[in-house]
């Protein structure tokens, strides 16, 4: 996803990897304290090793999405998409993404003549697209009640 090697496509969890994860995940959770750090043992090291409480709830996270059978991947806020990288992560065309790019509602940058979109750049769109959507479900809502069409 940007200057480091290419990372394979996230797969898709087995059965019995998902059942580990819920079973984990479970168990993960319940162990978090309230503290900004935690210890783990290792069973197959003799040492303990310190976590931020942040990486384990990340943890926890991916565990539960793995236990319903999601693949997962983790980009780093920073990471530069390339434009079908980002179209495929908001699940629209290559070509929408492009005007999205030229009308400026998505920063981007230039690597040679390839457009680059960072990843964090990305997020914030999104959250203002989902914001935009929620905010216009509403307004249809409002609109169907005010006409008592029964929604």
């Amino acid at each position: 996803m940007s200057a480091t090697a290419p990372t394979p496509p996230p797969s898709l969890p087995d059965p019995r990897d998902a059942e580990l994860a819920r079973a984990s995940g479970r168990l993960l959770a319940a162990c978090i304290g309230k503290g900004p750090t935690a210890r783990l043992r290792v069973i197959d090291g003799n040492g303990e090793i310190e976590v931020p409480v942040s990486a384990l709830r990340m943890l926890v996270d991916i565990l539960a999405h793995m236990a319903e059978g999601h693949a997962i991947s983790i980009v780093p806020t920073q990471a530069e998409l390339t434009t079908q990288e980002a179209a495929d992560f908001l699940g629209v065309s290559r070509p929408h993404l492009v005007s999205l790019v030229e009308r400026g509602e998505l920063p981007h940058h230039k690597v040679g003549t390839h457009r680059r979109i960072y990843f964090r750049d990305l997020m914030v769109y999104r959250e203002q697209r989902m914001t935009r959507s929620r905010a216009a479900l509403d307004a249809l809502a409002e609109q169907a009640q005010k006409l008592g069409l029964g929604y």
